[in-house]
């Protein structure tokens, strides 16, 4: 390998290092300034739900279609008081349940539905629409509630 080339790498390695010294100065410089994206396990913290469809048309003219949560999955902390804001966009109405936590309700079609709970037990908790249940019923729509 000739000089030159060996010249470059290093000054190409010595910059990317000082490049790295720079920003991780800056970045300790300003650590007061950052500010945290996870909430207090004590403060209530809120989740925005919207309920979506997706539509097709398969090859032989049959229009299938699937409704969901969205998002799909959710990750809260034991002890956490949790605010769930759903809501509906797409299906005139999904009655509802979170099983294991009691919890049941509706969503309407340009209605927001509002649900507070505090999970006491780790797990994986099922948010399931009635009106949806399986593939028969344009679902399954079913979100989860992972509880940590």
């Amino acid at each position: 390998m000739s000089r030159i080339i060996v010249i470059k790498r290093t000054h190409l390695v010595l910059a990317a290092l000082a490049l790295l010294l720079i920003l991780s100065s800056l970045l300790y410089l300003n650590r007061e300034r950052i500010i945290p994206t996870l909430a207090e396990p004590t403060a209530l913290r809120t989740f925005h739900m919207v309920t979506g469809e997706f539509k097709s048309t398969t090859s032989d003219g049959k229009t299938i279609e699937a409704y969901r949560w969205d998002p799909g999955t959710i990750v809260v902390n034991k002890g956490e008081k949790v605010k769930l804001s759903i809501y509906g966009v797409n299906g005139e109405s999904h009655p509802f349940l979170i099983e294991g936590l009691n919890i049941s309700g509706e969503v309407k079609k340009g209605k927001e539905t509002v649900i507070t709970f505090t999970p006491e037990q780790e797990g994986i908790y099922r948010l399931i629409c009635m009106t949806h249940p399986d593939i028969a019923h344009g679902g399954p729509m079913i979100g989860y509630i992972v509880v940590d």
